[in-house]
């Protein structure tokens, strides 16, 4: 079972956690360091067929809609380009769930107290510094 997946390990089925496959595609889409056509980021993310065509092209599509990806017309296709890290997508679901509660403090407060020592060490510091 890799890293992306989760499930039941007595031959069950398994899934992917949630925004795992994006954050594959994002990563694919950096490290090509070019625009990429849905095929290009499958045969990156699954040389062997693990994954399928339209999961890629859903994933993509949501990514563009989300801005995390830039898209040109290439043929009867389109060419994705990064627009950011897979952090960058961790942050703006964090910033979606964070704007369902009418509240912030209660919801921050939890984070901050389960956040391990060197998490709380890191937000620390980019708070000091302005958050950059």
């Amino acid at each position: 079972m890799t890293e992306a997946t989760r499930g039941d390990t007595t031959g069950g089925s398994s899934r992917r956690r949630p925004g795992a496959l994006a954050a594959e595609v994002l990563r694919a889409l950096v490290e090509a360091g070019k625009a990429l056509t849905p095929a290009e980021v499958l045969e990156r993310l699954a040389p062997t067929g693990a994954r399928s065509y339209s999961a890629v092209v859903t994933t993509l599509t949501r990514l563009h809609e989300k801005s995390a990806v830039t898209r040109a017309k290439d043929g009867r296709a389109y060419r994705y380009s990064a627009t950011a890290d897979p952090s960058a997508l961790v942050a703006w679901r964090m910033a979606r769930l964070l704007e369902a509660e009418a509240d912030h403090a209660p919801v921050l407060t939890r984070f901050v107290r389960g956040l391990s020592e060197d998490d709380e060490a890191v937000l620390r510091r980019l708070l000091a510094e302005g958050g950059d």
